[in-house]
């Protein structure tokens, strides 16, 4: 086997191992990608990225994503916005479409950016709000899911692609992501799991908010949690149709349109390295798949 390039990227510190497979092509595994993700063996970030060539007409590029555990993910937000601008980067263009298991992405060069033409704007479409497509066990109404874990209670939930719940509590600082996160995201109510936020409303126009993501954890940053958070908040009445939304790893700018009910999201992104996989980190050992086939 030879040693696979690969580019590390980040949006605001929630990092990705993307490797071009347009013209090459590259089948990853979960019991591998669990060891590219790996911080201390292997590369380490929170989801593995391939690279395909367009599959439909007018993409640009599709994108397969793997998070850290090895599990399959049809979206995510700051992964889109990075594969976004190193497209456009790439082909000069100020608008590519991008390729998902959640369906066609628009990124576009955020208008009036100041970051040195690094931000970039995901149009999400609108987001899906029945109990089936977030999706939920049984069929509730997803504006305010019967859940309830220690100090927290009372989700609103949607899918941004890939399934949410935002729980909105007045501090989000006295928050244990990491003992809430994991119980929740397992709970039955989600047969897909669920990334689960935990938003706090500074005012109409501005959110605090932290994210548990289904099969990475704590991130820096997580774009469709971002997006989950603004919507949940507008159909609460909490928060307007735009706001700044602060994450641990920096703020994105969400909003959603009122002419169609899309989201948009708008943030930076970053080139890293970039650099070889070593074949043998790429060799699945049995501990390895055994960790895998858990949450394949």
């Amino acid at each position: 086997m030879e040693p696979v390039s690969f580019l590390k990227m980040h949006g605001l510190g929630n990092d990705f191992v993307v490797i071009d497979a347009r013209t090459r092509p590259f089948s990853l595994s979960a019991a591998q990608a669990a060891a590219i993700a790996d911080r201390r063996r292997g590369i380490g970030c929170d989801q593995i990225i391939v690279l395909e060539a367009g599959q439909a007409g007018g993409e640009d590029a599709f994108m397969r994503i793997r998070n850290a555990d090895g599990s399959a993910s049809a979206a995510c937000g700051n992964a889109t916005r990075c594969i976004g601008g190193f497209l456009m980067d790439e082909t000069g263009k100020s608008r590519v479409v991008i390729g998902s298991e959640a369906g066609d992405l628009f990124a576009d060069r955020a208008p009036n950016d100041k970051n040195g033409g690094k931000d970039v704007t995901i149009d999400f479409g609108p987001a899906r709000l029945g109990w089936r497509d977030v999706p939920l066990a049984r069929e509730l109404d997803t504006l305010h899911l019967p859940l309830a874990l220690g100090p927290v209670s009372d989700p609103a939930g949607c899918s941004m692609g890939n399934p949410h719940a935002t729980f909105f509590v007045p501090d989000v600082a006295g928050i244990d992501l990491a003992t809430l996160g994991p119980e929740l995201e397992f709970d039955p109510l989600f047969p897909e799991r669920a990334n689960i936020g935990f938003a706090q409303i500074v005012a109409p126009d501005r959110i605090r908010l932290r994210v548990w993501e289904r099969g990475a954890g704590i991130t820096q940053a997580c774009g469709t949690g971002a997006c989950a958070a603004l919507v949940n908040a507008h159909r609460r009445g909490l928060a307007g149709r735009k706001a700044r939304v602060e994450l641990d790893g920096g703020t994105l700018t969400i909003e959603r349109r009122e002419a169609d009910d899309h989201v948009l999201m708008t943030g930076a992104v970053a080139i890293s390295f970039r650099g070889t996989i070593d074949p043998s980190l790429l060799v699945e050992s049995s501990e390895t798949k055994t960790a895998a086939s858990q949450v394949a």
